[in-house]
């Protein structure tokens, strides 16, 4: 049986109306990544919700991070969890030691 490739889901607010945000995001994700990512997927919500989940670990809450990730820190948390020893050229300039830790999805 093969390994499936992971799943990336960006739940966003319909009512805050975050759509292209989160389309945008996707595709940065999909661009980088590539065929290492087996889907990317956008889910409506509402409430101000916008949070980015690879299967089952979290990398990005809106309201426990505190607002959205800036594109380079998202591809390192989503690299770090599909593809650790890809290299991410001028993103990895930053110190990964900068990023807070990610939670699981049961602990939201």
């Amino acid at each position: 049986m093969t390994e499936q490739a992971p799943r990336v889901a960006i739940t966003y607010c319909t009512q805050c109306k975050w759509l292209l945000r989160a389309g945008w995001m996707a595709q940065e994700l999909l661009n980088t990544f590539g065929t290492t990512l087996g889907e990317v997927a956008l889910v409506p919500g509402t409430g101000g919700v916008f949070c980015i989940v690879v299967d089952d670990t979290v990398v990005w809450d809106r309201k426990e991070d505190k607002g959205f990730p800036e594109i380079v820190v998202l591809k390192q948390r989503v690299r770090d969890l599909v593809e650790p020893d890809r290299d991410l050229g001028h993103a990895d300039r930053t110190a990964r030691a900068d990023a807070p830790p990610r939670r699981d999805s049961n602990d939201i």
